[in-house]
């Protein structure tokens, strides 16, 4: 008690404070004590150092202090809308670059399917939707691709799609590695990469519940009304029908499809925009490079072990960089006990410089 005394009347004649002096009377038995442990910084500047202390900047500096405190940091973590959109790139041809999904948990048909396999062009828009059983492995759904994708449109160039069992399986893989396709698959808790096909799946879902209607085992026999419904209509990204985009009014004209197909482009690349500039609204461009450290927020549905009691830390770190995908996601090396490699900076991580700059000089 006398050295904390001694130490207390040495600051007082200070008419500044700084981290040093902090450190010596908040860090030892403030902020890890029962007295102000988690106190904020007004409950700090009102009450415990105003008895102490003197200066005319102590909410700053005790401000400063608070963000370098790593108790805190993992007590405290939270999610800021960090993070740019960032659209994938348009492709110039219909069917070249497409996307696939599947539909589950539908009623069963007369011949037991209960699937639907949806796959959509992400040029023209228009989709197929091919009824399939839910117990379908990699060797099936490739026949059902085969016979109504391939067999009318050529094998395109890349595929997105979720991280579904049938497409992570090694026979899928080896396929269309082999043909010189690539796969790219939306990251863990992620499914924004994979939105045009979510939204499909919506359509697709108002269009069978305003024809079945109570007939719902007649799905077979739906489903290509409600492909050409969808193939018909216009679309509100390209302003033209998927029929129009891929086929033309007459296709014995190839000029006037090329000219279409560009002006496709430019109204594809104009709504990008459109919703970049609303998506990236009240966000800030973040970006790291390898080497970097950062700071990692846990979610419920990403981090269920680390989440499951509402008393444990809400985020851990620093980790290093190791990766850099994009601009929206990096890995990097964890423990073990996390079991997960690839994040999404939006969702998953914060950056504070100045605060491991600080960390490791007290270490």
């Amino acid at each position: 008690m006398s050295n904390e005394s001694e130490s207390l009347t040495q600051i007082r004649k200070s008419a500044s404070l700084n981290c040093f002096a902090l450190e010596r009377v908040i860090g030892p038995c403030g902020r890890t004590s029962g007295s102000t442990i988690g106190a904020g910084i007004d409950v700090l500047t009102s009450h415990t150092l105003k008895e102490h202390l003197f200066s005319t900047k102590m909410r700053r500096d005790v401000e400063r202090f608070c963000e370098h405190c790593v108790t805190c940091k993992k007590a405290k973590s939270k999610v800021s809308p960090h993070g740019m959109y960032l659209p994938l790139p348009i492709p110039n041809f219909p069917w070249v670059d497409i996307s696939m999904d599947f539909v589950l948990g539908l009623p069963r048909t007369k011949i037991g399917r209960d699937s639907v396999f949806v796959v959509v062009d992400r040029f023209s828009k228009m989709a197929h939707f091919i009824a399939c059983h839910k117990t379908h492995d990699a060797v099936n759904v490739d026949n059902l691709f085969f016979r109504d994708i391939v067999r009318l449109h050529g094998i395109p160039r890349s595929i997105v799609s979720d991280r579904d069992v049938k497409f992570l399986s090694h026979f899928w893989r080896t396929l269309w590695r082999k043909l010189g396709m690539k796969l790219m698959f939306s990251t863990t808790c992620h499914p924004q990469t994979d939105r045009q096909t979510e939204i499909v799946n919506r359509v697709l879902s108002t269009l069978l519940h305003s024809l079945m209607k109570k007939n719902i085992k007649t799905l077979d026999d739906c489903l290509p009304h409600v492909e050409f419904a969808y193939n018909h209509a216009v679309n509100s990204a390209t302003n033209m029908s998927p029929f129009e985009v891929v086929y033309g009014y007459n296709q014995s004209k190839a000029e006037f499809v090329k000219k279409m197909h560009q002006q496709v482009k430019k109204t594809l690349e104009r709504r990008t925009q459109q919703y970049e500039t609303r998506a990236n609204k009240g966000k800030k461009r973040v970006t790291f490079d390898v080497g970097d450290w950062v700071w990692v927020h846990f979610r419920k549905e990403r981090f269920p072990a680390q989440r499951r009691s509402k008393l444990l830390p809400c985020g851990d770190g620093p980790f290093q960089i190791v990766e850099k995908v994009n601009d929206n996601a990096y890995n990097w090396g964890l423990p073990g006990e996390y079991n997960e490699f690839a994040y999404n900076l939006p969702r998953s991580a914060t950056y504070e410089e100045t605060m491991f700059r600080q960390v490791t000089s007290y270490q």
